[in-house]
């Protein structure tokens, strides 16, 4: 995977990632019968492990990973690990859906933390996504600051996209029956005022970002790099013959 070009970068806006890995990766069936989605392997090594070694190319220190389908599985595999430090969030005893994950989590994470899917794999442009989204964010005036990219960058994708951007980085829905330019890409900076007044239980992180996106707090930043979705057992050749070519 190619390396980011080294030089004065921007401070990370925290030490912390969190990694949701706690779904069940029905789209990945079969592969996902008799493992978790994370543990699924992608040019030669786990989906999880694509996602923690970024973390620690960029400096981040800690990993907070939440577990519920085959949890057992990815326990064992991260105490391998010895960069970044991982702590569990359990959910065991029932699967939270995204915005829940983070909602329990909670008093796991500092302010800000950063927070990704544990099947994200990209190729970075002249900047990592994470000193890129340190150099945008703005506590004052964000809840959210999304990593998004434009149809274009992105490979595998079958989709409609996500989200709309103003000229100062604002998100809004893609409006019905058409094409919005940004796919999110399932990494993002987030400040615990996006957690505020959470409800409990199982809930997706969807109706957090409409709260913000009300109050003009939802923020996007275009990805300069190649984002690969990998959430088929059909995506997985493909993204390896990309990735194997540099």
């Amino acid at each position: 995977m190619n390396a980011p070009v080294t030089g004065l970068l921007p401070t990370l806006a925290s030490d912390t990632c969190m990694v949701l890995a706690a779904g069940l990766g029905k789209r990945m069936r079969p592969l996902t019968i008799s493992q978790p989605k994370p543990m699924v392997r992608v040019a030669g090594k786990p989906l999880l492990d694509h996602a923690l070694d970024r973390l620690t190319a960029a400096g981040i220190a800690r990993a907070v990973v939440n577990v519920h389908y085959l949890a057992d599985a990815i326990e064992a595999h991260v105490k391998s690990r010895t960069a970044p430090q991982v702590v569990i969030s359990d959910e065991r005893a029932e699967l939270l859906e995204t915005g829940g994950g983070l909602a329990h989590a909670a008093g796991l994470l500092p302010d800000p933390f950063f927070c990704m899917n544990s099947d994200n794999i990209w190729l970075d442009g002249p900047y990592d996504a994470f000193h890129e989204l340190s150099r945008a964010w703005d506590p004052e005036r964000m809840d959210a600051l999304l990593l998004v990219t434009g149809h274009a960058r992105t490979h595998n994708f079958v989709g409609t996209g996500d989200f709309h951007m103003d000229g100062l980085g604002r998100l809004s829905r893609r409006r019905a029956a058409r094409v919005a330019p940004f796919v999110f890409t399932g990494v993002q900076l987030v400040s615990k005022r996006l957690l505020r007044d959470a409800p409990g239980g199982a809930f997706s992180t969807n109706l957090l970002w409409d709260r913000a996106i009300k109050d003009g707090r939802l923020f996007g930043m275009a990805f300069a790099g190649e984002w690969f979705e990998v959430g088929t057992p059909q995506a997985i050749a493909p993204t390896e013959a990309i990735l194997a070519g540099g």
